[in-house]
């Protein structure tokens, strides 16, 4: 999902509680263009729209997965800011894996987001043999 959360922020809370209630039982991924600066999510500082979502996303017990980087989300001419929210509900908390603001150029003012749902990441994988690699027949070789 992916919402930009401008001037009416109330109403689109709105959505985000009619969303919640639809996916109660299920897992959810909130990809949010929030506007809303916080230390929360990593950003230099808080602002009023940052204090009502980190408010929000406490009252609805919802977990932001956004990660301390060296990479901004967003950025512009007049500067660089981490306005954008990756959050889950309880049932996607532990399946969401190696977040990341990604480092190749997006054609956008903000930056891709790239993370995995599963209990494995494709890092985690590079450690186990998935296949047969050789057959051994007992053959002694010279």
């Amino acid at each position: 999902m992916y919402f930009d959360i401008k001037e009416e922020t109330v109403r689109d809370l709105d959505k985000i509680d009619q969303i919640l209630e639809l996916t109660k039982e299920t897992g959810l991924i909130l990809a949010i263009d929030s506007n809303a600066r916080s230390a929360a999510w990593h950003d230099t500082q808080t602002n009023k729209r940052g204090k009502t979502m980190e408010e929000y996303i406490t009252s609805k017990s919802l977990h932001i997965m956004n990660k301390e980087s060296e990479r901004t989300m967003f950025h512009n001419r007049r500067g660089s800011s981490n306005i954008d929210l990756t959050i889950v509900n309880d049932h996607l908390l532990k399946a969401l894996k190696s977040w990341e603001i990604y480092e190749e150029e997006s054609c956008s003012d903000h930056s891709i987001i790239k993370f995995y749902i599963g209990q494995h990441s494709p890092q985690d994988r590079q450690h186990y043999n998935y296949g047969i690699r050789y057959i051994d027949n007992g053959q002694k070789l010279d």
